[in-house]
């Protein structure tokens, strides 16, 4: 990648033959010199830095008329990739932007690859690792603490807490290799104050670690089952969990013949809920195709509700459908409790947490939330309310970084030479370099930014 080049991309999502605005985006040496050739500003409006004009786009080579548009100028450094950026700020829809980005690559300019325009921002100085990170983390958000976790990426509060760290490793390194090379020259070292110390950071170190489930669960989510013999209500509950009628609802037994898909936000975790067919024995060729479809998307769930109908109590069909459930993790969900009372399913002793519902009534959903979070958080997958999280890079960095302090403790308490601090402090120093980006190789950067989208 050369930095010097102009790129360009369309910066905004497009909705084909719908929208109001799409945004056609350069950054490089050559983008006001672009932007000169394709933008026509009438009466004397001023091309100066952070003010925007009002004009039309024209092809350079035949002037025809592109678009009625604005044009806004952001000139090195003040803008997001510390180099001159520009941006056409076009009519929505597939053919106006796509007539402007082609403009402005027949004008000179190049396509940015995924994620360059934030590498570039990373390579200019702008923003660190996590940062960077932090940006495709809040693009992708599927919940409001998502998107809050990963904003507190974007200012900087994990990086501040790394920085840190590394620069107490890098301390005690020095003075460490002070010693290898001028031990006569000065004090011993105080063996004790530098065990303590490397406690602590591994202390710290630990903690961030502990975020790296709740980053997880945040971005990726959840995937819950909802399973049950035909005609209990999953596809009711279904509708009254996600407000809509996402599902066919009739009295008839085996009306689900595929698996129903909603996203949902539960207690701020992204919610991939299915609504499965009915299982049971079947000689209806189609309904038995749902039926094992059915089967796996349980076995991939990472949550069933196990749902089964009030009236008609604890079936010998519930009881083979729970036995070929049982290590998942799951909730009972016992359903019309409108028409029957749930004391007549007397459901086995080792399921743990059973909630009611009337889901054609919208009844019980806010207990059954409950329940989920619940679960989930007895599982270890949330941790507490924190501001920030790490994610699977960054966490595989800190774990490195911690068997480092723990072999440069072991050394000191061994007695080994001082070589062998030095040679675990400088991994430890490496780890915590790799996410912020100080100390970082080029292979990492690539399989960071392939994951952007092409314009930010």
């Amino acid at each position: 990648m050369t930095l010097g080049t102009t790129i360009a991309a369309i910066a905004t999502a497009i909705v084909p033959q719908q929208g109001s605005i799409g945004i056609v985006r350069l950054s490089g040496e050559e983008s006001v010199a672009i932007a000169r050739q394709l933008f026509v500003a009438p009466g004397r409006q001023p091309w100066d830095s952070h003010r925007i004009l009002y004009g039309h786009i024209r092809d350079p080579q035949t002037q025809q008329l592109i678009d009625e548009a604005l044009l806004l100028l952001m000139l090195a450094p003040r803008s997001f990739t510390r180099e001159d950026v520009v941006e056409f700020h076009c009519h929505g829809g597939m053919i106006p932007v796509q007539q402007v980005l082609q403009a402005c690559l027949s004008a000179g300019a190049r396509l940015a690859q995924p994620g360059e325009f934030t590498l570039r921002a990373f390579l200019n100085g702008r923003l660190d690792l996590t940062q960077a990170e932090g940006i495709a983390d809040l693009v992708g958000a599927r919940s409001p603490q998502a998107a809050q976790t990963a904003l507190a990426g974007i200012q900087g509060k994990l990086a501040h807490p790394i920085q840190q760290l590394r620069q107490q490793c890098l301390d005690i390194l020095a003075e460490i290799e002070a010693r290898i090379d001028f031990e006569e020259d000065l004090p011993p070292l105080d063996e004790a104050s530098i065990t303590r110390q490397l406690q602590a950071a591994a202390s710290e170190v630990e903690q961030l670690l502990a975020t790296a489930d709740r980053g997880e669960l945040l971005r990726t989510g959840i995937k819950v089952a909802i399973v049950g013999r035909p005609n209990v209500g999953k596809s009711s509950l279904l509708n009254a969990w996600s407000r809509s009628d996402r599902a066919i609802v009739t009295d008839l037994p085996g009306t689900t013949r595929d698996v129903v898909e909603s996203s949902l936000v539960v207690a701020g975790i992204p919610v991939q809920v299915l609504d499965t067919a009915g299982i049971r024995e079947t000689e209806d060729r189609v309904e038995k195709m749902g039926v094992e479809r059915s089967r796996g998307a349980a076995q991939q769930a990472d949550l069933v509700l196990l749902t089964v109908d009030a009236a008609s109590g604890w079936t010998p069909e519930d009881g083979e459908l729970y036995e070929t459930l049982r290590g998942q993790p799951l909730i009972l969900v016992i359903n019309k409790v409108d028409l029957a009372s749930p004391n007549r399913v007397k459901y086995p002793p080792d399921i743990q947490t059973a909630v009611m519902t009337a889901a054609a009534q919208n009844q019980g959903i806010e207990g059954l939330e409950r329940a989920i979070a619940q679960t989930v958080q007895q599982g270890n997958l949330q941790a507490a309310n924190l501001d920030l999280a790490v994610n699977q890079r960054q966490a595989e960095a800190l774990t490195r970084a911690n068997l480092s302090l723990e072999h440069a403790m072991r050394s000191i308490a061994e007695k080994l030479p001082l070589d062998f601090w030095s040679i675990d402090l400088r991994g430890a120093v490496q780890a915590l370099g790799e996410i912020t980006g100080e100390d970082v190789t080029e292979s990492v950067l690539d399989r960071i930014f392939s994951r952007f989208c092409i314009g930010k």
